[in-house]
């Protein structure tokens, strides 16, 4: 027989054993998504009035209402009291989403503690036997007082379930902390001595499905009196007009899911209470209280029970906060090192270097994404994408999981593809941006051992005894090697994330102001060349105009009678004001590139290059070069007058340095311009195309201002392309250039 289960009538043991060992498997969905809020039924041991504000007309009453408070469906509540002010003053004083406990006396002359909340748009009213009064404002007093003097999350809790305990007189009173969304664990018991004790054991998820939590964190306290209750439904079942019952989510009375009833007779309770734990607005766990008998606590109980479970909410909140204060204190040089990281080696220095985000929190992997750069260091999990698209884009907020394969099933490789040292089970990722850049931690699996109080795989059977929920808390423990998890992210880990965050986030101000600055300067300089180019074209051509000019009609009107000498130096004179002429052209060129406007659309290369030739077609009159073609040029994209002035430079460049044969054509995805001429070293490949840079003296053979080759790279680089050289001295010179395809034109 299952140890501490109690053997249904015609079971033997062994057929006990049988049916759990080889039961029907039960569908947990349908616990799972019970709307325990819409059952339609209160507890027995008070009476509910749902009613219509102001005249209080009864629309619904619980059908125990009549023989408890004499009350029917269509009644004014007031007529059933023998004074009605206490109780409109409390509903007036009433707050959205609140409660309040009021004292009143029928016209019987019984009196009750009204629990006041609305729903549905009516006043909801839950009647419960008066207590008498009992001193226990001192109690809880001094339980509030022994509560501060603990430190740790631990001693909190042992020290509230005694209290707890104290107040109350339940046989067992534990504190239940959920992993997230997961299992959770007892931390704290006080139990009665003949008790089996319950402290360290896992309960599974399921014991408190979604539905419940959600209430939980809504309705500080629940109660249970007795387990073999009757529920008490309502009359009418639906709210007037409409096809659904009354939602009760506050209500201090509403029934109990069939399903957690089993679960309380299965470990032998009838009577019950919980307590949530809330910090930061999520369900931190519960204060869970239980006895073998039935057990009905007052109204000025469960306030003061509810108040000790919000100080200890506060207190754990407090711990946390602390915790995570001094985390970040003994952090603080690292940060502030983060912070005045150098601008220019941003954001590699954040993970290599000699403070880096692995400094900050224990981690077995870290990584920063910013724009095109990702920088990472030690475990990185394959399915990076996935992990950081389930983060988000919410700037600033710290997304954590320690079990990847739940969070992100897509993160974690199929089982056996992966295990021990290189599974990455825990991350934690702070988006920068909300442009894609991430800052994150990576944890590798940590396999722990947890005693369950339940089989973990088999939470529910059934069989010829029908649904039972498996028996935990008995002597059947169950041992287990939990797989796949991480170690935890602690508030002190995620609170140093978001303090990185805030640090990088100052890093990338800087680094912004930093490129401001150089922007600002780069604009100034501009400025300046578009100014020195205006002196160019207006003040310097124009008296260089007028020395060439002087100089020919110095030898038109004189040649009789100058010397050679004289002629000589004026044919100087002319001949060096026609190459600054062209080193001034040159240079404006050059210049106007830096804001001319790339226009893009379809270029025909065969017309550019027909174009090209003829604009040439002067210089090549005169040389023994012949232009081959091998197959026609693909389109291009980009702006055609631009395009054409690349040619012109390539070309004439192939014209003065080469042979008898100048190619042109394109290659995977490039063209280019092939002479058999003479060649340059691939020592000064690179300054070929710096501006005014000659590999050969003035007044040799080649004649030259330096600019046509810095002209073609300029543009080619502002399509977006790139140009280079492949050549040998006496192998001739082949130019490559790229431009976009003509798709990416408009």
């Amino acid at each position: 027989m299952v140890p501490g289960q109690p053997e249904p009538a015609g079971l033997s043991a062994r057929e006990l054993a049988a049916e759990y060992a080889a039961g029907t498997p039960f569908d947990l969905a349908q616990c799972l998504t019970e709307p325990i809020h819409l059952l339609g039924g209160i507890q027995p041991y008070g009476a509910l009035l749902a009613v219509r504000e102001p005249d209080l007309t009864i629309e619904l009453a619980s059908r125990n209402a009549a023989e408890v408070l004499g009350a029917r469906r269509g009644d004014r509540l007031g007529t059933l009291l023998a004074d009605a002010g206490p109780l409109r003053d409390a509903l007036a004083r009433l707050a959205a989403d609140s409660s309040a406990v009021v004292r009143v006396r029928t016209t019987t002359g019984a009196t009750f503690d009204a629990t006041l909340h609305r729903s549905d748009g009516l006043a909801v009213v839950e009647f419960e036997p008066a207590a008498p009064p009992g001193p226990l404002y001192p109690g809880v007093r001094d339980a509030l007082a022994r509560l501060r003097g603990a430190r740790t999350a631990t001693e909190l809790c042992a020290a509230a379930v005694r209290e707890v305990r104290a107040l109350t007189g339940y046989e067992r009173v534990v504190a239940y902390r959920f992993a997230g969304e997961g299992p959770g664990q007892v931390i704290a018991e006080d139990v009665r001595a003949d008790r089996t004790p319950w402290l360290g054991l896992w309960f599974p998820a399921s014991d408190v499905p979604p539905q419940a939590r959600r209430l939980y964190v809504r309705n500080w306290i629940r109660l249970i009196g007795d387990v073999d209750d009757e529920s008490v439904t309502l009359d009418p079942p639906l709210l007037p007009g409409t096809d659904r019952p009354l939602d009760l989510s506050g209500s201090v009375l509403r029934t109990v899911s069939g399903y957690h009833l089993d679960y309380l007779r299965n470990i032998e309770v009838a009577a019950s209470m919980s307590v949530s734990l809330i910090v930061d607005g999520r369900l931190w766990g519960l204060l869970a209280c239980h006895d073998s008998r039935p057990r009905w606590l007052d109204p000025e109980v469960r306030a003061a029970c509810e108040l000790l479970g919000a100080a200890l909410s506060l207190q754990l909140a407090v711990v946390d906060e602390r915790e995570a204060a001094t985390a970040l204190a003994g952090r603080r040089g690292e940060l502030n090192t983060l912070v005045n990281t150098d601008v220019e080696a941003f954001p590699g220095a954040v993970v290599h270097g000699p403070v880096s985000m692995a400094d900050l929190i224990d981690a077995d992997g870290c990584l920063i994404r910013v724009g095109d750069r990702t920088e990472s260091a030690g475990l990185v999990p394959a399915a990076l994408d996935a992990v950081l698209s389930a983060a988000g884009r919410d700037t600033g907020r710290v997304w954590s999981t320690d079990c990847l394969r739940e969070a992100v099933p897509a993160a974690v490789p199929a089982a056996g593809d992966a295990a021990g040292d290189d599974a990455v089970a825990g991350a934690l990722v702070v988006p920068l941006t909300d442009a894609g850049d991430y800052l994150a931690w990576f944890r590798r699996e940590q396999p722990v051992d947890r005693r369950w109080a339940v089989d973990p795989q088999r939470p529910v059977v059934t069989g010829r005894g029908g649904r039972r929920l498996s028996p935990r808390g008995s002597s059947a423990v169950w041992r287990e090697t939990v797989r796949g998890t991480s170690l935890a992210w602690t508030t002190g880990d995620r609170d140093l994330a978001a303090e990185l965050w805030r640090s990088i986030a100052a890093v990338q101000l800087r680094h912004a102001a930093h490129l401001a600055e150089l922007n600002a300067e780069l604009s100034a300089r501009n400025a300046d060349l578009d100014a020195f180019s205006h002196a160019v074209s207006h003040d310097l051509k124009e008296p260089l105009r007028g020395i060439a000019n002087y100089a020919t009609f110095v030898l038109e009107d004189a040649d009789e009678r100058l010397d050679d000498e004289s002629r000589r130096r004026l044919t100087t004179i002319q001949r060096l004001a026609g190459r600054m002429n062209d080193l001034l052209n040159g240079l404006l060129d050059f210049a106007q590139l830096g804001s001319a406007a790339v226009t893009a659309q379809r270029v025909d290369m065969e017309r550019v290059v027909d174009d090209a030739l003829e604009t040439l077609a002067a210089r090549l009159a005169g040389t023994p070069v012949r232009i081959v073609r091998p197959r026609p040029l693909p389109p291009a994209g980009g702006d055609p007058v631009l395009v054409l002035d690349v040619l012109v430079n390539l070309l004439s460049n192939a014209i003065k340095y080469g042979g008898d044969r100048i190619e042109i054509g394109a290659e995977n995805g490039a063209y280019y311009v092939r002479d058999n001429g003479i060649g340059i070293d691939p020592l000064f490949h690179g300054e070929i195309f710096k501006i005014f840079r000659r590999l050969h003296a003035r007044g040799g053979p080649y004649e030259g201002a330096g600019v046509g080759l810095a002209v073609a790279r300029r543009i080619v680089e502002r399509h977006g392309g790139q140009i280079r050289v492949d050549s040998r001295p006496g192998r001739g010179s082949t130019f490559w250039f790229t431009l976009p395809p003509s798709s990416a034109s408009t």
